[in-house]
């Protein structure tokens, strides 16, 4: 039987988490014989040896890389669960144990985003504080330079969910985080597809 398995930054605790989910759903999914949860993107390569400038954290921010442009990449998804309410999004640093970006509540008949729709305020979907805590938006990668490891996996997940999620909140002390994200979501996905790359800021 096929299992999706959902990685999680319980950021508070510094520690990772996965989340696997094998439920009477997703049995049901597999016997129903829909098509094949995948992600894509035309912003990058799934296995892209280096991310492009667009995606990696602007200047005033990361004091390693000159030039980013810090922009979500576009992300295309297909073949969708029955049963599923909304989707959610994120960026996640597998190396660093760290979250980028996390969008949810994004409608059941969203199948594409394009290019920085991971701003404050998008139309798109609802946004989580990233673990920069520079906003409720997408911040790109940005590695520590000279530091190992040099290279980092920086992971793209679409989450099929059976809900819409309801993420508490009272900014500025509590805002909705990545953790508060992965936690809502638990027990909630019904497939999850996922694309990656890698970036290093290592200059030597």
């Amino acid at each position: 039987m096929k299992k999706y398995v959902v990685f999680a930054a319980l950021t508070l605790a510094s520690l990772s988490t996965v989340f696997a989910r094998p439920s009477s759903k997703m049995d049901q999914q597999d016997n129903w014989g829909a098509p094949q949860f995948r992600v894509s993107s035309t912003t990058f390569k799934n296995g892209a040896t280096t991310l492009p400038l667009s995606m990696v954290l602007g200047s005033d921010n990361c004091a390693y890389v000159s030039g980013g442009g810090d922009e979500s990449p576009e992300v295309s998804w297909s073949g969708a669960p029955r049963g599923t309410k909304s989707f959610v999004v994120t960026l996640y640093d597998v190396t660093a144990a760290f979250t980028h970006w996390g969008m949810y509540n994004i409608s059941a008949r969203t199948t594409n985003l394009p290019e920085n729709a991971g701003v404050a305020g998008s139309s798109y979907g609802q946004m989580v504080f990233n673990d920069f805590y520079l906003g409720a938006q997408y911040d790109g990668p940005c590695p520590p330079n000279n530091y190992t490891p040099y290279v980092h996996d920086y992971v793209i997940t679409v989450f099929a969910l059976d809900t819409d999620l309801n993420l508490p909140s009272a900014p500025p002390n509590f805002p909705a985080n990545g953790e508060t994200l992965y936690r809502a979501m638990f027990d909630h996905v019904l497939a999850s597809a996922s694309i990656h790359g890698y970036y290093s800021t290592n200059t030597n």
